[in-house]
Parts: C-alpha cells; sequence; structure tokens
C-alpha cells in the first residue's frame, strides 16, 4: 500500500474521530471531546498496530487515569502536587494494569486543572469518547485492510 494511502487513511481518522466526537457532543448535550483524544487519534489512525493503540488500552487507560484524576482532584484539589501524584499514579498504575496508552497520561491533567469536574465526566467525556474512537478505528482499518487486500488481488491478476 502507498504511503499516501497510510497518510490519507491517517488524515480521514483524525478529521472523522474529532468531527464525530464534536457532532456526538451538540446531539448528547454534553462534552464528549478533550485534548488527549487528538493524540489518541494520532495512535489509532497512524500507528493502528501498536500495542498502545490496543481497544483495551484506550478505554482501560483514559478510565483508569480519568479515575485517579477525580480521585486527586477530590482529595487535593486543583494543585501541582495532585497534578503531578495524579499523572505519576496513573502512568504506574496503566503499566500495573498493562493498559498503557500515553495521552491518558494527560487526562488527570484535564479534570484537575478543570477543577469542578464530577463523577460523570467518566462517562462523559471519557468512556463515552474511547468507545467512539475505537469503534471508529475498527471500522476504518477493517475497511482499509479489505481495500488493501482487494487492491492487491488487482494487481496481481494485472501482472
Amino acid at each position: 500500500m502507498s504511503r499516501l494511502t497510510d497518510i490519507t487513511k491517517g488524515f480521514m481518522g483524525g478529521f472523522l474521530g474529532v468531527w464525530g466526537l464534536g457532532m456526538l457532543s451538540s446531539l448528547v448535550h454534553h462534552p464528549i471531546l478533550m485534548a488527549p483524544y487528538g493524540a489518541t487519534c494520532v495512535l489509532l489512525f497512524a500507528v493502528p498496530h501498536s500495542p498502545l493503540s490496543r481497544p483495551k488500552n484506550v478505554i482501560g487507560g483514559h478510565c483508569l487515569s480519568a479515575t485517579i484524576g477525580l480521585i486527586m482532584l477530590f482529595l487535593l484539589g486543583s494543585s501541582l502536587l495532585s497534578m503531578a501524584i495524579g499523572v505519576g499514579l496513573a502512568i504506574a498504575l496503566m503499566q500495573l494494569f498493562k493498559v498503557v496508552h500515553p495521552p491518558a497520561g494527560a487526562t488527570p491533567l484535564v479534570i484537575i486543572m478543570a477543577g469542578n469536574t464530577h463523577i460523570d465526566f467518566l462517562l462523559f467525556p471519557v468512556l463515552s469518547g474511547c468507545l467512539f474512537l475505537v469503534a471508529l478505528a475498527s471500522l476504518l482499518n477493517l475497511t482499509y485492510v479489505k481495500w488493501q487486500k482487494t487492491t492487491c488481488s488487482t494487481e496481481t491478476i494485472i501482472k
């Protein structure tokens, strides 16, 4: 497959991911788009075969990190100390539970810096956003693989 095709797939995934999350936010009247999802899109659409792009890593990493962020916010408030402990603890627990997803390292920061986040943040935007992006990546990558096989079969016949 050509490099241009990979680049196009990356663009389309990133575009559809962010646009879709934004549109979904409007439909459900809850924020679903958050900054770490930009980096999640890079992994899902540019390096989908990376262990860091696995659905369990995306969903588990963000949900675990969001939980840590909420706990830190509750215990220590919106402070530099809570942000530092939150990120460190999120990384350690992602490693422990084998759900490392680098963009999820920013999720506690989003929560703690917002300062007024509630437990429903786990549902909107964290879980709902992750599920949407993983579903989109699965669909886009499956379509890409099928298209790739069709193109390769056609090229073999032409030769």
